[in-house]
Parts: structure tokens; C-alpha cells; sequence
């Protein structure tokens, strides 16, 4: 299995860790604010959504564009802008899973050259296609660490989504 490959079917489990990750909120306890940090668990499941269109867009210029400009945003002034703390967790969960998938399919088809292809990130510089990938691996990863302490520190349990007969 390439480097490419396993780095796609890490991206390509986002969708189900979300969906697993927010399982059994209700509305008040997806928009408290228990910490760490400032933002709600509907605000930080907002920005992983809207986080990864953008870089399902960086990615798609990588692959189609030679060299392009990947462009920064203020992921605080979207939060607060754009009225985070009021969407509806439901719908981010859905275009994040929309997105992941759309995306996948089309990282799939990609080459290892492709995933050498590169362009430049206005803040951090030089991107190639798979520096994104990974990024954005990442990104799920560092922000599901919040998402749980928050439900911890609202006593938030998992609900188990299936049971199983005792046998």
C-alpha cells in the first residue's frame, strides 16, 4: 500500500469519527461553552466543516492549477462573522461528510506526482498536495481532543449507536 493511499483512507475515515464524535448531543449541550477553549462544540464542528471546504479547494487548485495560491482566513472572524454558534450541528456534520467523500474520490484517482504537485499557502509557504492531506488529517485529530474534553466537562457520555443481543 503507497504512502498516498494509506494517507487517503485516514482522510476518508473523517466523516464516520465526526459523526461518532458528536453522536447523542442535544442542541443545548452542542452550543454550551464548558472549555477548553472559547468556542461551543456546534462552533468547533462549524469550523471543521467550513475548514475543510477550504482545503478541499486548496487541494482541487494543487492538482488542476501550476503553482497556485493557497489563500489564509481568520477562523475566528468566520466563527463570529458568519454566526457559528447558530449552526445547525446536523447540517456542519453533513457538508463535512459530503465534502470528505467528494474529495476522496477524487484523491483516489490522483498520481504520486500529483500528490508532489505544490502551491503557495499565503502564511505558512511552499504546500504540496500531500503536506495538505495530511494537514487536514491532522486538523480532525487536534480539534476531536476538544470535542471530547467538552463533553467530559459537560458529563457527555457516548451513547453507543448500536446494541447487541446477550446471547
Amino acid at each position: 500500500m503507497s504512502k498516498a493511499t494509506e494517507l487517503i483512507d485516514r482522510y476518508a475515515l473523517g466523516p464516520a469519527t465526526l459523526e461518532y464524535a458528536v453522536h447523542g448531543l442535544t442542541d443545548e449541550q452542542a452550543r454550551a461553552k464548558p472549555g477548553p477553549g472559547a468556542w461551543s462544540i456546534a462552533e468547533l464542528v462549524a469550523h471543521l466543516a467550513d475548514s475543510d471546504v477550504v482545503a478541499s479547494d486548496r487541494m482541487k487548485r494543487v492538482i488542476a492549477e501550476p503553482n497556485p495560491s493557497l489563500l489564509a482566513y481568520d477562523e475566528n472572524a468566520w466563527n463570529d462573522r458568519l454566526q457559528m454558534q447558530d449552526a445547525p450541528l446536523d447540517l456542519a456534520v453533513a457538508l463535512f461528510a459530503a465534502n470528505r467523500r467528494w474529495t476522496e474520490r477524487i484523491l483516489r484517482a490522483c498520481s504520486d506526482e500529483d500528490f508532489a504537485r505544490s502551491g503557495i499557502h499565503s502564511e505558512t509557504g511552499r504546500k504540496t498536495l500531500a503536506d495538505l492531506v495530511a494537514t487536514y488529517v491532522g486538523h480532525l485529530d487536534h480539534h476531536l481532543k476538544f470535542l471530547y474534553a467538552k463533553r467530559a466537562n459537560l458529563s457527555v457520555a457516548i451513547q453507543p449507536r448500536y446494541t447487541f443481543p446477550i446471547v
